[in-house]
């Protein structure tokens, strides 16, 4: 099975896209195929309002020509959907808010089309505010009608700067664990 992750940081290969790779980790050793989508190299624009996506139910945004749309397919064709995000002002960034606004739209006007699809989300910290961009990224989970993936702890690692994050032992671990929770919902969903 397919396992799409974005990552809305704006710094490609930081310290989200380490945590969505530990994650990967497990997912990968029980053969499920893995991308990473890193919104630094794809930036995204917020979302119109335009309801044209209501209009014509096409399973696609039509109020930005920009890279969302690859994002929508990419979630659309997956198995299971990760949401990545530092946290910036104690909520995820601006690129990967503008994917829930997009793809959350896109996907009510289309059914739900990620329902009963599993979901998880990563926050990257460096000191405060993970749970609120944690809860975040669960809504469009949550209200898309998707199932909740969780780990051992909350789904955080700790790091400022630039591979910081790789001191945080506990976040790592934490990320293995919720690899190996998706690999084992996966699994329990393929047979």
């Amino acid at each position: 099975m397919k396992v799409v992750a974005v990552n809305g940081s704006a710094h490609k290969d930081g310290n989200t896209a380490r945590l969505v790779e530990e994650m990967f980790v497990p997912l990968r050793a029980a053969g499920h195929e893995c991308e990473q989508i890193q919104l630094a190299t794809n930036r995204v624009e917020g979302c119109t309002a335009c309801r044209s996506c209501y209009k014509k139910k096409d399973r696609r945004c039509h109020g930005r020509k920009d890279f969302g749309n690859g994002v929508i397919e990419a979630l659309d064709g997956a198995d299971a959907i990760v949401l990545a995000s530092p946290v910036y002002f104690a909520d995820v960034s601006a690129e990967m808010k503008a994917i829930i606004d997009r793809a959350g739209y896109v996907a009510r006007a289309n059914g739900n089309m990620f329902a009963r699809k599993p979901g998880a989300s990563i926050a990257a910290v460096r000191r405060a505010g993970a749970i609120h961009t944690l809860d975040t990224m669960n809504h469009l989970f949550l209200i898309g009608e998707m199932i909740v993936v969780g780990s051992s702890y909350w789904n955080l690692g700790l790091g400022g700067a630039a591979g910081e994050v790789e001191n945080d032992v506990e976040g790592l671990s934490t990320m293995t664990r919720l690899g190996e929770n998706m690999a084992w919902l996966l699994d329990r969903l393929e047979a």
